[in-house]
This record gives C-alpha cells, sequence and structure tokens, in this order.
C-alpha cells in the first residue's frame, strides 16, 4: 500500500465510519493544493490522492477506491468527461460520486459530464463552506443542485440540432424495459421535481418514488440523478420548455 493508502486508513480510525474520502482532480497546481488543503483540515474528510490529469485519476480512483472525486473538466491529454465514463464504468459497487469543477455554469462540458455519470457541478469560484457543503451532498448520495438547476441546464443543449441521443444513452425504445410507474418517476425526475413532489403528484411515499427511481435508472444503466434527466429529456420523454 501506499502512503495515501495509509494516510486514509489512519483519518479512517481518527473520524470514524461518517469519514469522506475525496481525489482531488486538477490540472492547475495551485487550485488542485488549496482544495487538497482545506479537505485536509476540514473534520470528517480525508484526500486519498491528487491527480493532475484525467488518466492519473483513473488510476488513483482504482487504487483508493473515494466516495466522491472532485474532477475538473478542462485538462489536457484524457478531459475529466472521458476520466468519469471511464471510472464510472469500471468501478466497484459503491461507485464513487463525481462532482465536476467548472467556470462556467452553462458550459456545454458540464452537460457532457452530466451524461457521462457525474452528480453535479460546482463553480470553480464557489467559496470554501460551499465547496465542503457540496462535498457532503453527493456523498450522501443528493445531487448537488436544485432538480430546476439541472432542468435548465438541460433544456439548454437539448435543444442544439447535435444534441440527439448518443451511442451510450439508452435509444427510446430501451424506456419499454420499465413499468408505468417507473416511467412516470421518470418524467417527473426529468420535469424538475424533486423526490418529495413527485411523492405528492402521484400520492406515494418519498420512500417508494426512491425506489422507482432506482429501479429505472438499473434498468437503464443510469448512475447518477442528473443522468436521468438528461436521458429524460433525449429519449423524448420530456420536451425542453415544458412546464411541471
Amino acid at each position: 500500500m501506499t502512503g495515501k493508502a495509509d494516510d486514509r486508513q489512519a483519518g479512517d480510525a481518527a473520524h470514524g465510519d461518517a469519514v469522506i474520502r475525496v481525489l482531488v482532480v486538477d490540472d492547475q497546481i495551485l487550485i488542485r493544493a488549496g482544495v487538497a488543503a482545506l479537505l485536509r483540515a476540514a473534520p470528517g474528510m480525508t484526500v486519498v490522492g491528487e491527480a493532475a490529469d484525467g488518466a492519473e485519476a483513473i488510476a488513483l480512483a482504482a487504487e483508493h477506491r473515494p466516495d466522491v472525486i472532485l474532477m475538473d473538466i478542462r485538462m489536457p491529454g484524457l478531459s475529466g468527461i472521458a476520466a468519469t465514463e471511464r471510472i464510472l464504468e469500471h468501478a466497484a459497487d459503491p461507485a464513487p460520486r463525481v462532482l465536476v469543477l467548472t467556470t462556467f455554469d452553462l458550459d456545454e462540458y458540464v452537460y457532457a459530464a452530466l451524461r457521462a455519470g457525474a452528480a453535479g457541478f460546482l463553480l470553480k469560484d464557489a467559496g470554501p463552506q460551499r465547496l465542503l457543503a457540496a462535498i457532503a451532498a453527493v456523498a450522501g448520495g443528493d445531487t448537488l443542485f436544485a432538480p430546476t438547476v439541472t432542468r435548465r441546464l438541460v433544456e439548454a443543449f437539448s435543444r442544439r440540432p447535435e444534441a440527439a441521443p448518443g451511442p451510450e444513452q439508452p435509444a427510446p425504445a430501451a424506456l419499454d424495459a420499465l413499468t408505468g410507474r417507473e416511467l412516470e418517476v421518470l418524467r417527473l425526475t426529468g420535469r424538475g421535481l424533486s423526490n418529495v413532489e413527485i411523492a405528492a403528484e402521484l400520492v406515494i411515499s418519498e420512500a417508494t418514488v426512491k425506489t422507482h427511481l432506482n429501479r429505472a435508472m438499473t434498468k437503464l444503466g443510469l448512475c447518477s440523478r442528473a443522468q436521468a434527466v438528461v436521458v429524460a429529456y433525449e429519449s423524448g420523454l420530456v420536451t425542453p420548455g415544458a412546464g411541471r
């Protein structure tokens, strides 16, 4: 084992089961070092590794199995999008939650990262407390941003002619594998409703909503709520500009 792995074990012992193991990926050393220093000083978090590019991120993710990966999008060589796809494709269960870092909140690269399975995105100029809260949120299984923000992002790019379903995304026929209730939960998720709002709309419990959504995502080979929203749009289940 490397020293970084030993550090992770020491952090686990110090903070207990609640410790969040984070891999920091950014080609800019000052940003990477600053973020890593912040996380090392935060209670309940530990840095298992730092990567300067996508290829190194893939190797460290396989070695250390972090809970959360802070992934820069634009890097020389292998991009953060490609790295996210490969990491999630080969990750053991539970897969890490990928939180992409970007400069622009409607960058088309962010859309591609969501399609690849990222759990959400964070602007690089976000403050320290926002960053720590974001990591804790995605580590707990939540999306980083409100469903309405996801919808705004998807709508902005699903209107583009080149935004047709890619080979890695389910074609509309793939939705035939879903039950009627799973399809309805996926549709409402794509429209930007939270689990609580979906439960109220369908008059079912929030736990039942989560069960239907998780089953739908499993059948479609999806690994994040944001990715489910993208599929809902690209499959035609939800159309851009549709009201709630």
